[in-house]
């Protein structure tokens, strides 16, 4: 039992780690590609990004340190430490979701008439991802990919608490 939460646990910060570095790529080569989408130049596409990035970043933390933790010290609780770092970085994601807001009203100010529509979309893709990453970190789980997930869905007919909320309750 053990082994199989150490295994998930690592997928999971792993995953997350990926994510960024590959996102970073992947932005970049979509910028460089199809220029006339102007993604580095909108606002938008950078709040938008910064803050899926910034969660990822904060999953990968969370996820590295219950790993790290059930490997030395064969448990997977979520120090105190992690736990307030991450009550305070809620405060800092729901500025990022405010300025993303703005920063789709300033850049369909700035570039109206000619709104690049294309890297709008693309940076409202991405500000909408970022929102359900922060509502399945941070509130409910919304992703289901293992079959003890999956079963939890289908016998209780309900969503999972996410884990960092199980951990706000638990220590705050």
């Amino acid at each position: 039992m053990r082994r199989n939460i150490e295994k998930r646990l690592f997928y999971l910060y792993t995953g997350e780690l990926f994510s960024i570095i590959s996102f970073v790529f992947l932005s970049y080569i979509i910028n460089y590609v199809y220029p006339k989408l102007h993604l580095y130049s909108l606002y938008s596409f950078w709040i938008a990004f910064l803050f899926l990035e910034f969660l990822l970043l904060q999953g990968t933390v969370y996820w590295y340190v219950k790993w790290k933790k059930l490997k030395k010290e064969k448990t997977s609780i979520t120090p105190v430490w992690i736990v307030q770092r991450l009550k305070d970085l809620q405060k800092v994601n729901v500025g990022m979701i405010i300025a993303g807001l703005i920063m789709f009203v300033i850049d369909f100010f700035y570039w109206y008439p000619l709104l690049p529509l294309g890297g709008l979309s693309i940076a409202g893709f991405i500000y909408v991802f970022a929102l359900l990453e922060y509502i399945n970190y941070y509130y409910v789980q919304l992703s289901y990919d293992n079959i003890s997930d999956i079963k939890y869905l289908v016998e209780s007919k309900r969503l999972k608490q996410a884990s960092i909320n199980k951990d706000f309750k638990r220590i705050l």
